[in-house]
């Protein structure tokens, strides 16, 4: 009987002892080899108290002291605005909203040759709330059908939108991980461009399949969304965060946003698996549901589109042409 205790407590100590080893290895300062080392010295050296000392207690107290260790030295970790940054997101929108009027600053809208060679544009706009029409979502994949990217984007109509994501904050020499993303290795960054920009790049530049969904919300609920994702935008210009892969990411930041407005609905795996997301919003009536799931989603598929639109200038509107348009809210 003891045994069987000693082993169901031991799993999630060595579980313990697994993850903060691999924070080691991706976290702590110096080269490669020297992270490796110690995260590797860390993980067998406290295994193999867990298994070899005795009495267990003891053995406990021990992994317990080293884990405590290693998480006092965590807390030292903190996120930072003031970093070598890739020049994409090289700045932080910040937003200025007096009655109905949005004055948007630092809107990414880069001229792109090529995925890496582009022309930076940042751009202060305008936007009229009282013209708020709707909200879009683009849901871009690069390649498992389970993980995606969203965009969302607010239209004002006369051709204008302004596209809001959520991304990690890369430095130069930093590329992404999905790993590393757990262990704060990247900080959070809202990017507000125009469509053109964040489309435009993962379709005709980075060979990504993007789909793009009209979604069912009354304007005052659009408004109020916009307007949490700008407090949110403002808030990481003045308080940086980190990324996390599961817990603040692309897609659970939409959640958190949703959730401020008060209209988050239940919680759903598929808020994980973020590629199945438009399954999820088809299913709660949040898209077009006068067709199968499968047709609507054929149907919205965009790329041939924005490859023919490419720099035109009413490039929202191109990708747009043929959408099915779901009905209005009553």
């Amino acid at each position: 009987m003891k045994s069987f205790a000693r082993f169901l407590i031991g799993i999630p100590v060595a579980l313990l002892i697994l993850w903060w080893s691999l924070a080691l290895m991706f976290r702590l300062p110096g080269p490669a080899w020297f992270s490796q080392s110690v995260a590797l010295v860390f993980a067998l050296g406290l295994l193999a108290t867990l298994v070899l000392v005795r009495p267990y207690r003891r053995a406990l107290g021990i992994c317990l002291a080293g884990l405590g260790v290693v998480f006092a030295w965590w807390s030292t970790i903190h996120p930072s605005n003031e970093r070598d940054w890739l020049p994409d997101v090289a700045r932080m929108p910040t937003a200025e909203m007096n009655g109905d009027s949005l004055v948007v600053h630092n809107i990414r809208n880069f001229d792109y040759r090529s995925e890496t060679d582009f022309t930076e544009r940042w751009e202060d706009r305008t936007y009229d709330l009282s013209k708020l029409r709707g909200v879009d979502i683009f849901i871009s994949y690069w390649g498992s059908p389970y993980i995606a990217h969203p965009i969302v984007s607010w239209d004002f109509g006369d051709g204008q939108h302004l596209a809001m994501s959520i991304e990690t904050r890369k430095e130069r020499a930093e590329e992404y991980s999905a790993v590393r993303g757990f262990f704060r290795e990247y900080e959070l960054v809202y990017i507000a461009a125009d469509e053109r920009d964040l489309v435009r790049l993962r379709t005709n530049y980075r060979g990504e399949e993007v789909y793009l969904y009209r979604v069912r919300l009354k304007p005052g609920v659009a408004r109020n969304l916009l307007v949490a994702y700008m407090e949110s935008a403002n808030r990481l210009a003045a308080q940086p965060e980190f990324y996390n892969a599961a817990l603040d990411n692309c897609t659970t930041g939409i959640r958190l946003n949703v959730q401020h407005i008060g209209a988050a609905q239940p919680w759903d795996y598929r808020i994980l698996v973020n590629g199945l997301g438009d399954q999820l919003l088809y299913e709660r009536g949040r898209i077009d549901t006068n067709m199968p799931f499968e047709q609507l989603k054929a149907a919205s598929l965009i790329v041939d589109k924005a490859k023919a639109a490419d720099q035109a200038p009413d490039f929202s509107e191109q990708i747009r042409v043929g959408l099915p348009q779901p009905p209005p809210l009553e």
